[in-house]
């Protein structure tokens, strides 16, 4: 294995480590606090609970006491008004047979509602009562009179909630926390593109502007052939070759230059700046493999808003990653250019014959570092998604792969003066 795939296998293992350990302590984080929120929560409801039953017993002993007591009912009486009355938490006294004769803090029951509508509510809820605390008897010289039954208080059904809303906010919480880590990963990946295509650009730009020195030296010394000893014979066609390298060159280098800026965006020739790339590669092809074809299918689109340096070099990444799919022998990448019927934006769709993407493969091939190739830095289709999606509102996207064909699209808004032309036909 070579040092930069080493490398990066390093370096990509270290970060997944990173992240797996990340979310594993964030899931394990939430959990440990919920379960505590959960267990801690019904802690609290149950001695509530105890409290509240406690109070009831102590009620019903006090009123039964005075209701046995040979004195006049004034103790009875003191009872219900001080001690029931403000009770904090449901209470329904019922008689012998079961009816409501009492009640107090029954939510939306007044205790002076005597309506036959309330009080088959209130049969409801005491059943309710009795089935969740039970019932306490009253006996006056051990007969039995009335039974008591209650509810839990207001607090007690709050806090039976309490749980939910904890976890929905360790939920909300662990959300942010996620979104805020990619963002986070997100701008250091971005920050990384910005530094390394300011260092190349940097660094291709001092041997270009070498060799641009030398190209006009040669160029002025150049003499044609048997011209007298002393002065330099030098190929025009040669030069003109160095040339078309070294222009190349500095396209590379404005290129990255331009990442990490707002690029100018003009209205050019779409398809212009589609064939200008698929030229290139043609002149190419034997290198790629003889069989190999590229053919542009030119539509009728009006100039489009383009940064042409920036997305030439996406399309070409779209071409060169196609040509790597195909077979050498029978491959063919078609490309057209197009406006939907929607006229509100430029289609341009590249199609291959090649091997395909697999299933599970098709929604990472625009992340940064993912890569299905043994050799490949997975920057491609990242740097394609960057150019089309952020510096020309457009989009990207695989409409399909599958062995054989591979369709990929790409958006680009038209502005309101190209979408009137394409309405009309006159792009």
């Amino acid at each position: 294995m070579s040092e930069p795939s080493l490398l990066k296998g390093r370096t990509a293992g270290l970060y997944i480590g990173k992240s797996t350990v990340f979310k594993v302590f964030l899931l394990g984080g939430v959990a440990i606090v919920s379960a505590l929120f959960i267990w801690y929560t019904f802690e609290v409801i149950e001695k509530l609970k105890v409290d509240t039953r406690s109070q009831v017993e102590k009620y019903v002993k006090m009123w039964q006491m005075a209701a046995n007591s040979p004195t006049s009912g004034t103790e009875l009486q003191f009872i219900f008004d001080e001690v029931i009355v403000k009770a904090n938490f449901p209470i329904i006294v019922l008689n012998g047979q079961r009816e409501p004769v009492h009640w107090r803090n029954i939510q939306g029951i007044p205790a002076t509602d005597t309506t036959r509508k309330s009080y088959e509510r209130l049969r409801r809820i005491s059943l309710e009562m009795l089935e969740t605390n039970g019932e306490f008897p009253l006996y006056i010289d051990e007969n039995l009179v009335n039974y008591f039954c209650y509810g839990d208080s207001e607090v007690i059904n709050q806090l039976k909630w309490m749980p939910f809303i904890e976890i929905g906010i360790v939920l909300a919480f662990m959300i942010v926390a996620i979104i805020g880590f990619q963002n986070i990963r997100r701008s250091e990946e971005r920050h990384i593109w910005v530094g390394m295509a300011k260092e190349t650009a940097h660094q291709l730009g001092t041997p270009i502007s070498s060799l641009l020195g030398w190209l006009e030296v040669m160029e002025s010394e150049r003499t044609e052939p048997g011209a007298p000893p002393g002065r330099v014979a030098i190929d025009h066609d040669r030069l003109e070759t160095m040339r078309v390298d070294i222009d190349r060159l500095q396209k590379v280098a404005k290129r990255f230059g331009q990442i990490g800026s707002t690029p100018d965006l003009e209205p050019c020739d779409l398809n212009g700046v589609i064939g200008d790339a698929v030229d290139y590669f043609r002149r190419r092809l034997p290198f790629e493999g003889k069989g190999t074809r590229i053919d542009f299918l030119p539509g009728d689109v009006p100039p489009v808003s383009l940064n042409a340096e920036l997305f030439s070099w996406a399309l070409e990444n779209m071409i060169k990653n196609a040509l790597q799919a195909v077979d050498a022998k029978g491959g063919r990448i078609v490309i057209r250019s197009e406006v939907p019927q929607n006229n509100k934006s430029v289609l341009i769709e590249i199609t291959d014959n090649g091997t395909g993407i697999p299933p599970g493969a098709q929604r990472k091939i625009f992340r940064a570092g993912f890569t299905t190739k043994k050799r490949g830095w997975g920057l491609g289709l990242t740097l394609v998604a960057r150019i089309i999606n952020e510096y020309h509102n457009g989009r990207v996207d695989l409409k399909r792969s599958r062995p054989g064909e591979t369709v990929f699209e790409i958006f680009l808004p038209l502005s309101a003066a190209g979408q009137d032309r394409a309405e009309t036909g006159t792009a």
